[in-house]
C-alpha cells in the first residue's frame, strides 16, 4: 500500500522574521520581494523605518523571538501599526545546519512561519501588561526591603543585640518600635523591652537581657543606614499600591462589595487597599474564596495573565503552560520519566506557595495536599496541589462561577466511595462479590 505523502503548504505567504538584537533587528521578508534581508537599528525612528519598510513589501505577518526584553518596543510599535505580531521561544527553533548568523536567524524565522509551524507566545491585552509591570516592580521593591530587614539583623547581631532570639519578626511593630530607638540614642535594656507589643510571649526581662550588646559605632551606623532605606522601600511600597489601584480602577467592568472573607486574614505584604473587591470588579470571581489563595496571590495571578484565559483550549492546556503538568518521556512503549518542564513562571511560582499553605488546612484541598505527600512526598505534592489549582483558576475564570470551599470531611468522604468502587470492580473482574460486614452484637 502506497503511503500518501503530505506536503508542507504556504499559509503566510505575507509573513516576515525578525532576529531581535541589543543594538539591531535583522528582519527577512520572502524571497521574491526585493532586498529580502535588511538590518535596522534599534533606535525609535529606525524602528519607524522598519515598520514602514515592512508595510511597503506587503507584510501582514511578523514572526520574533522573545529575546531578554528587547523585543518588547519592536513588538508594541508593530502591534499598534496593525500587524499581526507572532512572539516564539528561541530554544523552540532550531536553526538550519551550518554557520549561524542573524541573517539566517530571521530567514529561518520567516520561513517556518510561511508554511504556518510556529505558535505565537501567549501575551496578555495592553492594560493587564501595565498592571503586569506595576506588580512585578512592588515584589521587586518588597524584595528589596527583605534585604535591608537582613541588613538591620546582621548589625544587631554583631553588636551581640540578640532580639531575633526573642522577637519572630523585627520588621514588625515590636522590632522596628525597639530598633529605631535604638538608633535615636535609647541604649536602656529595660526602657527598650517596655516598648514590646503585650502579644509578644518573651517577658520583658527575657528581651531586656538580649538587648545587652556593645554598642560599637561602625554596627550602630550600618543598623541606622539599613532603617533608612527600609523606610524608603515602604514608602515606594505605598506608591506601587496608589498606582495599582488607579489601574484597577480603570478596569472595573462588575459592580463589586464583597463581604470580608473571616477566613483569611490579612497578610504582611498585602495591599494597602480593598485589593479584593477591586479586583472581583475586574474579574468578576472572587479567587480568595479558593483554599490557600489570598489577595496577593489572587492579585499576582490576574496580573500576569489576566481574567481573560480564552486563549488556551482548556484546563489542561492552560495547567501545561504553567508547566505543572506532569511529563511525558515514553520510548519503546515505556515512561522513562514523569517529571514536570522547568519553566520559570510567576503564576506558578505563586500557586506552588498556596499549596505549599495547605498543609495544616482542613478544607478539601488542604487534605489533598496531605494525601499527595504521604503518598509522593511533600516537593510532588506541591506540584499536584498547584496543578489542581490551576486547573480551580482557569474554571472560574472561564465558567465566571463562585467557587464552593468543600470540607476535608467531604473529601475523604469522596476519596472513600472511589476506593470502594475500585474494590467493587476489581472483585467483580476476578469473580467474587465484595460485601459489606456487618457488625453482630454479642
Amino acid at each position: 500500500m502506497a503511503v500518501r505523502k503530505r506536503e508542507l503548504t504556504v499559509m503566510f505567504p505575507n509573513a516576515a522574521g525578525i532576529d531581535v538584537g541589543s543594538a539591531s533587528h535583522y528582519v527577512a521578508v520572502p524571497p521574491e520581494r526585493e532586498q529580502p534581508v535588511r538590518e535596522f537599528q534599534s533606535f525609535t525612528a529606525d524602528l519607524a523605518a522598519l515598520a514602514d519598510w515592512l508595510s511597503e513589501c506587503g507584510i501582514d505577518t511578523v514572526v520574533m523571538e522573545s529575546t531578554g526584553v528587547y523585543w518588547i518596543p519592536l513588538y508594541e510599535l508593530l502591534e499598534g501599526r496593525g500587524f499581526k505580531v507572532y512572539l516564539v521561544n528561541a530554544r523552540h527553533i532550531k536553526n538550519v545546519s551550518g554557520k549561524k548568523s542573524d541573517v539566517l536567524d530571521c530567514q529561518w524565522l520567516q520561513q517556518l512561519m510561511s508554511y504556518g509551524l510556529l505558535a505565537g507566545a501567549f501575551r496578555p491585552s495592553g492594560e493587564v501588561c501595565a498592571l503586569r509591570a506595576v506588580v512585578r516592580q512592588r515584589d521587586s521593591l518588597i524584595e528589596a526591603q527583605a534585604q535591608q530587614t537582613q541588613r538591620m539583623q546582621k548589625a544587631l547581631t554583631q553588636m551581640n543585640v540578640q532580639l531575633a532570639n526573642v522577637i519572630s519578626d523585627i520588621a514588625g511593630q515590636s522590632g522596628q518600635d525597639i530598633v529605631r530607638a535604638i538608633v535615636a540614642g535609647e541604649r536602656d535594656p529595660y526602657r527598650l523591652a517596655r516598648l514590646r507589643n503585650y502579644r509578644i510571649r518573651a517577658s520583658e526581662e527575657t528581651i531586656a537581657k538580649s538587648l545587652m550588646g556593645n554598642w560599637r559605632e561602625e554596627h550602630l551606623f550600618c543598623l541606622a543606614q539599613a532603617l533608612k532605606l527600609f523606610d524608603t522601600h515602604q514608602a515606594l511600597i505605598q506608591e506601587a499600591d496608589a498606582k495599582i489601584e488607579g489601574l484597577l480602577a480603570r478596569m472595573q467592568r462588575h459592580g463589586a462589595q464583597l463581604a470580608p472573607n473571616k477566613n483569611k486574614g490579612r497578610t504582611k505584604n498585602a495591599p494597602r487597599f480593598d485589593a479584593r473587591s477591586a479586583l472581583y470588579a475586574w474579574a468578576g470571581v472572587d479567587l480568595t474564596r479558593i483554599g490557600g489563595i489570598d489577595v496577593s496571590t489572587a492579585l499576582k495571578i490576574l496580573a500576569e495573565v489576566g481574567a481573560d484565559l480564552s486563549k488556551f483550549k482548556s484546563g489542561k492546556h492552560f495547567a501545561s503552560w504553567l508547566g505543572l503538568c506532569p511529563g511525558t518521556r515514553i520510548t519503546g512503549g515505556k515512561r522513562i520519566s514523569g517529571t514536570t518542564k522547568r519553566i520559570a513562571n510567576r503564576v506558578s511560582q505563586a500557586l506552588k506557595l498556596a499549596a505549599h499553605g495547605l498543609h495544616r488546612s482542613q478544607c478539601a484541598l488542604g487534605a489533598y495536599y496531605r494525601r499527595m505527600a504521604a503518598r509522593l512526598g511533600a516537593g510532588k505534592a506541591i506540584t499536584a496541589t498547584a496543578h489542581k489549582l490551576s486547573r480551580l483558576v482557569y474554571a472560574i475564570l472561564t465558567k465566571g462561577e463562585e467557587f464552593v470551599q468543600r470540607s476535608q470531611d467531604h473529601y475523604e468522604d469522596q476519596v472513600r466511595a472511589r476506593t470502594i468502587r475500585y474494590l467493587q470492580k476489581k472483585a467483580t473482574s476476578l469473580g467474587y462479590n465484595l460485601q459489606p460486614t456487618v457488625a453482630v452484637c454479642a
